[in-house]
Order: structure tokens, then sequence, then C-alpha cells
């Protein structure tokens, strides 16, 4: 950098996809405070003008076109300060995941993606080709190699030093995944080693549907120190002085623990899909259980708890405990409840039915009854009003197919749908460190879905710290059933659950979406064919 310091503004912002005009004024909003700052070169998020990912909206030229254009307008305020940002481009049919330099008022260079993304949930290589030139501009005095986002860590790439650059920008959107992040950045330390040069990583932030963006952009030095960090789940801008001697006036933002990473990221997840879809409040059912107290209290500290609607739907199997936990957990959080017992409906259900039934027993079909009911309920509240449905479904649950269709699957969002039951009690543990939100008598009584007499979750599935046992290595970690069951897991449990979860794959193709906190999710892997008969 010829001994010369330069000034970098990381600006990790929070767009919509589609939304270019409003994404392009962020752009220019941001442009404006790091000049504020003396920034002299401003880097953004890898497709930042279009959101990120974009997906089927790339087949349309009019959008293509449209970030485009707001490239040209970014590039034209581009007078004072270099910009480095995301955009899609393309030429001659192609598509490319691009970045441009913008200065002078200028579109200067542009730069495409030479290795798209192998991420399932992203999907790249549907839509972008590979692009064939290193991308290594000049900043005013410095030489910046680009790289959008893992390019950075590729090994097979140019290094920095090959090229004679002394700053590496990387463009970035990746997808949170629970316990990755220190991995990633010990990744981008060894990648700034391995360039032989400083590294700065500019990472969007915010929710895109199902997958979250963490931010927590970084700046890294040629020997592989961490010397700056934005915020995590945030939107920021990060304004360090970056020479061969060091990076000065950038903060550190610290390392959140794993459960504060996780429950932030379910958050962002709902804020973001409720208010991006431009509604303003949620529904959802309030049984005086684990699942829906976690929503509930989520949900409120997500959107405020003026937009949370909670619903009592008492059956003649509700208990009194689980009415007063449902109570309390409503008063903790100052959350808006009604009371809509469903007994009137359940009884005109099984009276209609009656003629048809006969005589049969009752099984699982009743107690299926009573979560349709309450579905649909939910779902009037939902078109009367507004509100968006949550459902309260776990990974465990989905997982081994133990909910219902039409009942307690109804719903627009589903939250918990990639969070095993027994993280979701962590998760309460850890939001009522400082104080009691959840009620502790929901945290200690045995799970039920209060569908029949003295019903338990264990009375049809194994202990849910041995069922997420097997769930982790079979649905994560993709474990054959004879691995899991070397580790120690007994041979009949294993067997039953991975036929459960194979048989389960029909109903989750008809849930909702939910946020996506692992690699194994269904936005981020590819699903079960539904009609199989491998291990039928």
């Amino acid at each position: 950098m010829k001994g010369q310091d330069v000034r970098i503004g990381l600006a990790q912002l929070n767009t919509v996809v589609g939304d270019i005009t409003d994404n392009a004024e962020q752009v220019l909003e941001a442009i404006a405070r790091a000049e504020d700052a003396g920034c002299e070169l401003v880097v953004f998020p890898e497709m930042t003008l279009t959101g990120y990912p974009p997906e089927g909206l790339l087949a349309d030229e009019q959008f293509v076109s449209d970030n485009r254009d707001a490239l040209q307008r970014v590039a034209a305020a581009c007078t004072k300060t270099a910009v480095i940002l995301g955009f899609a481009d393309h030429g001659e049919g192609t598509l490319y995941n691009a970045a441009a330099l913008c200065a002078d008022g200028r579109v200067k260079h542009v730069y495409h993606k030479r290795v798209p993304s192998d991420d399932p949930a992203l999907e790249e290589h549907r839509y972008f080709a590979a692009g064939e030139d290193t991308g290594v501009f000049d900043v005013g005095d410095t030489r910046v190699m680009v790289a959008i986002s893992d390019e950075a860590l590729a090994e097979g790439m140019p290094t920095a030093t090959e090229e004679r650059a002394a700053l590496v920008v990387n463009l970035a959107a990746r997808p949170f995944r629970m316990n990755e992040t220190e991995a990633h950045e010990k990744a981008l330390r060894k990648a700034a080693g391995r360039h032989g040069a400083w590294l700065v990583s500019c990472n969007l932030v915010g929710a895109q549907d199902e997958l979250v963006f963490e931010g927590g952009s970084v700046i890294i030095s040629p020997a592989g120190a961490v010397a700056c960090r934005a915020s995590s789940f945030a939107a920021d801008l990060l304004v360090a002085d970056v020479a061969h001697t060091g990076a000065t006036g950038g903060p550190m933002s610290p390392v959140l623990s794993a459960r504060e990473k996780l429950y932030r990221a379910l958050c962002v997840g709902v804020h973001d899909y409720v208010h991006k879809n431009r509604c303003t409040d949620v529904v959802l059912g309030l049984s005086g259980g684990m699942d829906s107290a976690l929503l509930a209290t989520i949900a409120a500290d997500a959107l405020g708890p003026r937009h949370v609607h909670g619903v009592m739907m008492d059956s003649r199997y509700t208990t009194a405990q689980s009415t007063a936990d449902a109570e309390a957990l409503a008063a903790n959080l100052h959350i808006d409840v009604l009371e809509l017992p469903i007994e009137p409906a359940f009884s005109a259900f099984l009276a209609t039915l009656s003629p048809v039934f006969g005589d049969l027993p009752a099984d699982v079909t009743e107690e299926n009854l009573q979560a349709r009911v309450r579905g649909t309920l939910l779902m009037a509240l939902s078109n009367k009003f507004g509100w968006l449905v949550l459902a309260p479904g776990n990974k465990s649950e989905l997982s081994v197919g133990y909910t219902t269709l039409y009942g307690d699957m109804v719903g627009g969002f589903a939250p918990l749908k990639d969070v095993f039951k027994t993280r979701v009690y962590e998760l309460a543990r850890w939001r009522n460190r400082e104080a009691e939100v959840i009620p502790s008598a929901i945290l200690t009584k045995p799970p039920s879905a209060e569908l029949r007499p003295d019903q338990t979750d264990q009375d049809s599935l194994p202990p849910y710290d041995v069922l997420d046992g097997i769930l982790a290595r079979y649905v994560d970690d993709r474990w054959s059933r004879e691995h899991i069951i070397a580790q120690g897991h007994d041979r009949e449990s294993v067997e039953r659950v991975c036929r459960m979860v194979d048989a389960a794959e029909y109903k989750r193709r008809q849930g909702p979406l939910g946020v996506s906190v692992t690699a194994s999710s269904a936005a981020a892997s590819g699903p079960l064919p539904v009609t199989n008969r491998y291990r039928s």
C-alpha cells in the first residue's frame, strides 16, 4: 500500500431480494456515511443490488437490466470514494455473479465470480456461469484483488502475492449455520496468510426466506490476525485505517456464544420474513408446552409484544397446569391472548362423523381432528386480521412425522423447524438466564400434545435425548444406520427412528418455510423421494 493508510469501510447491509431501488438507496446512504468518515474505499456484500439469493428472478431479463441500471446510478455518485459492490451481470446470454469497481463517477472494472458456490441452498450453478479473468484493480495507489464468497478460501486461485496486490477484498453472502462461524473466520485468517496480504471480508446480514446471514464482517492482517470485526445480525458500517503496519480505528465486536447466535438468528429470521413480506403481526397457538413457549418468546423479541397474538384453544384433555402455564407465559411476554375453546367444534365434528365411524374405537383419528380444529381457527384469524400464522413444529417432530398435516403444521412460517427438541430446551433456559420469562413449570413437565388422557410424547417416541442423538447422525451427518448402531445406539431404536424419518417425507414437503440454521435443513439439502422402496 506504498506506506500509506487506506481508510476502508465495510458496509454490511440487510437488503431485500428484488427491491433493487431500495437496495441502491441503502448503498448510496452507506457511501455518504463512509465519505463523511473519510473512507477511500467502501466494500459491499455479494449481490448487493439484487438481494441474495435472487434465484428464479434471474431468468427475467428486465430484472437483470434493472440491477445494471442501478449500478450505473451508484457509479455516478462515486466521485469522492471508490466502491466495490456485488450485482448480477450478463453478456451474450450468460449470467454472472459479479463485482464492480465504481470510481470517478463511472464503472471502471467488472469482475465475474470464477467459482460459483456449491452450497445446495444457493444453487448458483443453476443460474451463473463461471468467470475467467482474475479481478485485480488499482484503487488509487492500492492494488486490490477481488474475491467473491468462498473464492477467497480456494486453494487453486491466484494469490495476492502472485498478483502483486496489497489487499484482498472479499464480497460475501454466506448463510448462517450453527457452529460454523468460528471455523469460517479461522479459514479466512488462514487465507490471509496464504495471500500474504490484508483481507477484508464484507458479509451480508439479515434473512431471505429460509436463509439467515450473520454479518460479522472482518478485517484480517497478512499474519492472520483479526484486526476488526463488525456486528453480528445487524446492519453495520465498519471503518478502519489499513496499512502495512496494522489496522487502526475499527471496532472489535465480540464473538457471541453458540446459543446466543442461534437465538438471534431465529429472531432475525422471524423479523425479516414478516416485515419483508409486508406483514406486521403474527398469531400462534399457546398450549402451555415448550415449543409454543419458545416460539412466542422469539416472536415477541423479534417483532415487539404488541404484534404477537397468542390463542389458547383448550380441549377436554387440556390440563389446568397447561392453561396456567400459557397464561403465565403471555403475562410475562405482555402479548395479546385470545381464548377459543375447541370443545364445541370438536364435538360437532364427532357428531357429524358418528354415523360413518359407528362403534369403531377412538384412535389417532380423533387426536388429529383436534389439531385440525385448532389449525382451522388459527387460519380464520389469519384471514380476518392479516396475521401470519407461526407453526410451532421442531426438527425432532418434523423429522419423524410426529405432526398433524393441516393441524399443528398449519402456518405461514415455522421458525423452529431446523431446531431439535433438546436444543429448544437449551434456548429456553438461555433466554431465562437473567429473568424467568418462560415459566419453569413448562421446562420441567413431560412434553405432551394433550390429545388424549395422560398422554406424553414418550408414549410414541424415544426420550428426546436418545431421539435427537440418532437424528443428528442420520439427518444432519447422513450416517448409515449401521454406522449409528456401531457408535453405541440401540439397533431397534435406530431402525425404528430411521424408518419414521424416511416415511415422513411427504409431510415435510407440505410444511411451511422456516429458518434454516444447519446444512441438513430442507433449504440446504436435497429432499428424499416421497415414492421409494429403499428399506421400505
